[in-house]
């Protein structure tokens, strides 16, 4: 199975989210926004928040899986990390983090979590089992959530029933990478994490993430010339 590794189609949602994040990029004074947060200022937070909103809902994006997709949109899910977020403020400026947006990250994480349950509580036993047993990562499972995303750029929406089939296929083996493999793709290719965010959230060096994440990539290709 060939697999040409991308993370996104061409929507218009997805455009806008590229252009804002060269403007995040370009923009010299987020460092200054969040010193003064540090610094107790909580008035600037939606100024703050703003300048990472198009990173969070590309995270928001991929960690949906499509059954609460069809559900949920990922604007509401990023409405609710807002809110969220202003209200338990106190913690990242009391706290110890390296940067706002990987304590907006860790609180997505804990707002997507809610969410899913929140919708999984409508399915049936079978499904719930299912949930929790693939429930050991911080958003869930990310074996699943890599193979709804390559997949869905390998089929069209007419082959519904190949698409489920592959998505199982994929996620069988993607099984056979370990669970740090899985997440450093996630991390770097589709949440689109620096290489010094990526070694900050899973607590190695700079260049440990980079090395990892090469042979991540090795790796998965092996597994999916397999399928």
């Amino acid at each position: 199975m060939e697999c040409a590794i991308t993370s996104r189609s061409e929507t218009p949602a997805i455009t806008d989210y590229l252009q804002a994040k060269r403007n995040f990029f370009v923009n010299t004074n987020v460092g200054d926004i969040e010193q003064q947060l540090q610094q107790g200022d909580l008035s600037l937070f939606a100024e703050a928040f703003s300048r990472h909103r198009p990173r969070l809902w590309q995270i928001i994006h991929f960690r949906l899986s499509d059954q609460i997709r069809a559900r949920v949109d990922a604007d509401d899910v990023l409405q609710d990390v807002y809110l969220d977020a202003e209200k338990r403020l106190n913690h990242f400026v009391d706290g110890d983090f390296p940067s706002l947006f990987l304590w907006l990250r860790l609180v997505t994480a804990q707002t997507l979590s809610r969410v899913h349950r929140r919708h999984l509580a409508t399915e049936s036993r079978s499904t719930l089992r299912e949930s929790s047993r693939n429930d050991g990562d911080l958003f869930g499972n990310t074996s699943l959530c890599l193979s709804q995303r390559f997949i869905a750029h390998l089929t069209s929406p007419s082959q519904a029933a190949v698409k489920v089939e592959m998505i199982e296929e994929v996620r069988s083996a993607l099984g056979e990478m370990s669970d740090m493999d899985r997440e450093v793709i996630a991390l770097r290719h589709f949440e689109e994490l620096t290489n010094q965010e990526v070694a900050m959230e899973l607590g190695i060096t700079p260049k440990a993430a980079s090395i990892r994440y090469v042979r991540a990539l090795e790796r998965l290709r092996g597994v999916l010339e397999k399928i």
